[in-house]
């Protein structure tokens, strides 16, 4: 079989997605490491993807709108002739890329219909996003010893992430105290993974009473939600929509704690090294998707019954942990 010159990648969902795909990206760069690789995600994680050391070309068209943006799609990929895909996506729109390159599709790796390196795992919707991907890459045949039982594999190295210029308040970087990152965000459309605003405002007052800087972390739809808690809490300092990608990774690497949701930056801080805790309810199963690292979880059915009691005690016991 001839030596793969001309690879694409792809990978289209949101941030804690992306952030645990790095550690395929990375494997499928060792494997290939003279190749020509492609990436073809969404427009937010373009100039991330470009950073990193993994791909020569990043496209960010992978979900058009309208049947135009679809066939001029299917149009590049057919006059690209990729001779590997891995799609780590692996969901029914990239599923019907491969059906759209017939007759004569590249070798693919995934769980689309005729692939010719399938993920044959029938139970791989069960396992941990990490894991399964590193069991996708290995049937694919090239992670041989890939950590495939659960909690085996680690976080995603995000040290290129860590090496890019952050975008951030420099104050922010420069604080003296212990610095408590707080992410009380989420995807709008899933509320019921977010713990109450107000929670997150005694946890602060809390916090910053025990001589932590507190700082809120997020994208600009979080812009109320933080205004919501400084309201209560006016020592917390708002970094709402002021950090990049880069910028949140430098501040999880200095994080004595990090405390939020099952929400994308607190995938990367708790990559990036800080002491997690991950607050998941019954929306979302940590057992398929929470970060790893220095992580702890608690999980309720309803977010509204974890007590800000409780959550104290664990972020307290997460910094004395690493001490």
């Amino acid at each position: 079989m001839t030596t793969p010159r001309d690879i694409l990648v792809i990978k289209l969902s949101a941030l804690g997605d992306f952030i645990q795909a790095c550690a395929a990206f990375e494997r499928i760069r060792a494997a290939h490491p003279e190749a020509r690789i492609t990436l073809l995600t969404a427009p937010l994680y373009g100039d991330l993807a470009r950073a990193s050391p993994y791909f020569n070309r990043v496209e960010t068209d992978g979900r058009p709108d309208g049947l135009a943006g679809a066939l001029a799609l299917i149009g590049r990929l057919r006059r690209e002739r990729f001779d590997l895909v891995y799609d780590l996506q692996g969901n029914d729109r990239t599923n019907l890329l491969l059906q759209t390159l017939r007759p004569a599709p590249p070798r693919w790796s995934g769980v689309a219909f005729g692939c010719a390196l399938p993920h044959r795992n029938p139970d791989r919707m069960k396992m941990h996003t990490l894991e399964r991907q590193a069991e996708q890459l290995r049937d694919a045949g090239i992670w041989a010893d890939a950590p495939t039982m659960p909690g085996t594999a680690p976080a995603p190295n995000v040290d290129w992430i860590l090496a890019l210029k952050p975008q951030t308040p420099a104050e922010a970087l420069a604080e003296a105290r212990p610095i408590a990152l707080l992410v009380p965000g989420a995807a709008p459309h899933r509320p019921a993974k977010r713990w109450p605003t107000s929670n997150y405002a005694a946890l602060a007052r809390e916090l910053g009473q025990r001589g932590f800087a507190v700082q809120l972390i997020g994208g600009p739809a979080e812009a109320e939600l933080a205004a919501d808690i400084q309201a209560q809490a006016p020592e917390a300092v708002s970094l709402i929509g002021r950090t990049d990608f880069a910028g949140v990774a430098a501040l999880g690497a200095r994080a004595a704690v990090a405390v939020g949701n099952d929400t994308g930056p607190l995938h990367l801080i708790a990559a990036a090294g800080a002491p997690t805790l991950a607050l998941f309810s019954s929306d979302s199963d940590p057992a398929l998707c929470a970060p790893r690292g220095r992580v702890t979880v608690l999980r309720k059915p309803s977010l509204g019954d974890l007590t800000v009691e409780t959550v104290l005690a664990v972020a307290i016991a997460q910094t004395q942990n690493q001490r």
